[in-house]
């Protein structure tokens, strides 16, 4: 493995852990910012959490998606949620593509009762950007 391989598994593991932190900071612009344009992002039902099927795709969309996660108290300031990754794993596609995968652990009530709301996994597609590594595709699974 290269220096310049290594940096790059570096720049992608650090955008994971950011996006994770800035969906509990509900940060939105700073969220979107580690998005590439054509983002999508695909989520199955979450009956645990209220939230349903969806597929976003672009800023706007994840950005509204995001608004209303905070509107409904599931992330964001004020809802003591914590979004945890783990087990990441990176393989690269190109020099400039990526497929992150990765555990997730959705936790509620940290403040008080820490209790793990809803597990699942992530199966990220990552591009490197003139802005350095972006998320390009996100698809998630629970359980």
């Amino acid at each position: 493995m290269t220096i310049e391989r290594v940096a790059a598994e570096l720049e992608i593991r650090n955008l994971l852990a950011r996006l994770a932190q800035l969906a509990d900071s509900g940060d939105t612009d700073a969220y979107v910012s580690l998005l590439t344009d054509d983002i999508v992002w695909a989520m199955p039902p979450s009956p645990a959490v209220g939230l349903t099927a969806s597929e976003r795709r672009g800023h706007d969309e994840i950005a509204t998606g995001q608004r209303e996660r905070i509107a409904a108290r599931l992330q964001g300031p004020g809802s003591n949620t914590m979004h945890v990754i783990t087990t990441i794993s990176i393989r690269f596609d190109s020099d400039d593509a990526a497929t992150a995968r990765s555990h997730f652990m959705y936790w509620t009530s940290t403040s008080t009762e820490p209790t793990i709301a809803s597990i699942g996994r992530y199966e990220d597609t990552l591009r490197r950007t003139s802005d350095g590594w972006k998320l390009a595709r996100r698809s998630i699974t629970f359980g």
